[in-house]
This record gives structure tokens, sequence and C-alpha cells, in this order.
């Protein structure tokens, strides 16, 4: 997997081929197109570029389905980016809004030892410091004051 170089843009694909297979099953250009709001032929040649990388099953007129492979690319961005969304909400605070749009930013250039910082911080956080959690709290009041 560390061989296959997937641009930010493709993994979006990946993210959304994914997401829509697991409402739907069946997963049409369209779909993908309206998802991602852009063009049906924007799709099209992400789909081809995804095909050659093994990636997606994919022929004209036909239903896109993921690989092994583009599932478990597909998993690993969608990994990223809810372990960045539990950070910005759960620690730092911020609106789910704000934390959905920076995870879609920060998902595509994290790399994979700060990832594992945060989904061990994340962890130790959730289960191991303290139950009352006080220090978040103080934290978010301090950085309130702080951007002052």
């Amino acid at each position: 997997m560390k061989n296959i170089k997937v641009t930010a843009s493709l993994e979006d694909y990946l993210e959304a081929i994914y997401e829509i297979m697991e409402e739907k099953q069946n997963v049409k250009a369209v779909e993908i197109s309206k998802r991602l709001n852009v063009k049906r032929s924007s799709v099209t040649e992400a789909l081809k570029n995804l095909a050659e990388k093994n990636l997606v099953n994919y022929g004209r007129y036909n239903v896109i389905s993921l690989t092994p492979l583009g599932i478990k690319v597909a998993k690993k961005v969608i990994e990223k980016h809810k372990t960045l969304y539990d950070f910005f909400t759960k620690i730092l605070g911020l609106s789910s809004d704000e934390a959905s749009t920076n995870a879609c930013k920060v998902e595509h250039v994290i790399s994979e030892d700060v990832l594992q910082c945060l989904i061990a911080f994340i962890e130790f956080n959730n289960n191991y410091y303290c139950s009352e959690k006080k220090y978040i709290d103080e934290f978010q009041k301090f950085y309130e004051e702080f951007k002052k």
C-alpha cells in the first residue's frame, strides 16, 4: 500500500465511493458527482485513474466498486478523518462543522507517526487520564481567553 501514490483528490473519491457502498451497495458515477459536487467528466477521469491503480472496478455504464486494496486505502482515509474530527471536537472543542472541514484538509497530509500519536492521545484521554477530564474544560476556557 505504501508504493501507491494517491492524491488528496483521489482519496476523496475513494472515501465517497466507500460511503456510498455502505449506504446503497451499488455506486454510480452520478452519485459520486453529487456527493463530491464535481462534474461527471471529473468523476470519469478519477475513476480511470483509480482503476489503473487497481483501487476500483470500473467500466463505462457499470456499477463501480472498490477492490480489496481500494477498500483498505478508503478505510485508512476514513480512519484519519475520524481521528482528526474526534481530536478537533473532543480535545480542542471545535464545532462539528469546523472540525469536519479541517479534518478533510489535514487527513491528506498528516504523517502516519502523527496520526498514531493522536490516536494514542485520544485513547489516553478517553480511558486512562481522569474520569472528570477537567483539564480539557480548563484548556478550552484558557483558549477562549487566549484568542482575545
